[in-house]
C-alpha cells in the first residue's frame, strides 16, 4: 500500500509541471514515464511479458496521458509507413543483447544519429520508436532488466539533447498540436509525409552503425 502511496504521489508531482514552466529534471522524468508506457504498450501489442516497472515509476494520468496517448498514435503512423524499420533492431544493428554498455552505445548512437539535421517531433517519436522495438528485442531475448538500462539511456539522451528544444516548447504537451483530429484511421497527418523520406534515411543508419558489434 506504501508503495502505491508514493507511485500515486510521484506521479502527481510529475503532472503539475504542466501548470508552469517544467524543470530540467521534470521534462527528463516524464521522457522516462512516457518511454516506459510507450514500451509496455508495444510489448502488449507483440504478446510478451515484462517486469513490473519500478515502484517509485510514475503511470501517466492526466495531461501526461494524454501526451502519451498522442505519442502511441504517431508511433502507429511511424510503424504503418516503415514496419521493417522498427522490429528487430538488435539484428539489424548486428549488436549482443547481453551487454549493457553494448546496448546503451547502440542506442546512443542511434539516437545521436536522427537528430544529426535538427529536432522535429517526428524524430521525437522515432526515438521512441526505436527504444521500444529494442525493449521488445531484449525482452524477447530473456533479457528484461535491458528495459530500463534503455528508459534510463532514453532519458539521459532527452536530458543532453531535447530539454532545451522541450522548454522553448512549453513541454511535453506541445506535441498535442499535432493531432487535430481524432479519429485513430486518420493517416492524412503532417508526420506521415515528413517521416516517408526519413524513414529510408534511419534504415540506412542500421546497417552501417556499428557493424563489427
Amino acid at each position: 500500500m506504501e508503495v502505491l502511496r508514493r507511485s500515486s504521489v510521484f506521479a502527481a508531482e510529475v503532472m503539475e509541471v504542466f501548470d508552469r514552466s517544467p524543470t530540467d529534471k521534470e521534462l527528463v522524468s516524464q521522457a522516462k514515464a512516457l518511454c516506459r508506457d510507450y514500451i509496455n504498450s508495444r510489448l502488449i501489442r507483440v504478446g510478451v511479458s515484462w517486469s513490473k516497472p519500478e515502484c517509485n515509476a510514475p503511470v501517466p494520468g492526466g495531461k501526461l496521458a494524454e501526451v502519451s496517448t498522442i505519442l502511441l498514435r504517431l508511433g502507429d503512423e511511424l510503424e504503418y509507413i516503415r514496419p521493417n524499420v522498427y522490429r528487430n533492431i538488435a539484428r539489424q544493428l548486428n549488436i549482443s543483447l547481453h551487454s549493457e554498455t553494448v546496448v546503451t552505445d547502440a542506442f546512443l548512437a542511434v539516437a545521436a544519429q536522427i537528430f544529426t539535421a535538427g529536432i522535429t517531433w517526428g524524430k521525437v517519436v522515432s526515438l521512441y520508436a526505436v527504444a521500444a522495438g529494442l525493449a521488445v528485442d531484449c525482452v524477447r531475448h530473456a533479457q528484461p532488466a535491458m528495459v530500463h538500462t534503455i528508459v534510463d539511456c532514453l532519458g539521459e539522451f532527452v536530458r543532453k539533447t531535447l530539454v532545451t528544444w522541450l522548454k522553448r516548447r512549453g513541454g511535453w504537451a506541445d506535441i498535442t498540436k499535432c493531432v487535430v483530429n481524432t479519429d485513430p484511421s486518420l493517416r492524412s497527418h503532417w508526420l506521415v509525409a515528413a517521416v516517408c523520406s526519413f524513414g529510408h534515411f534511419l534504415k540506412a543508419i542500421f546497417f552501417v552503425l556499428l557493424p563489427e558489434r
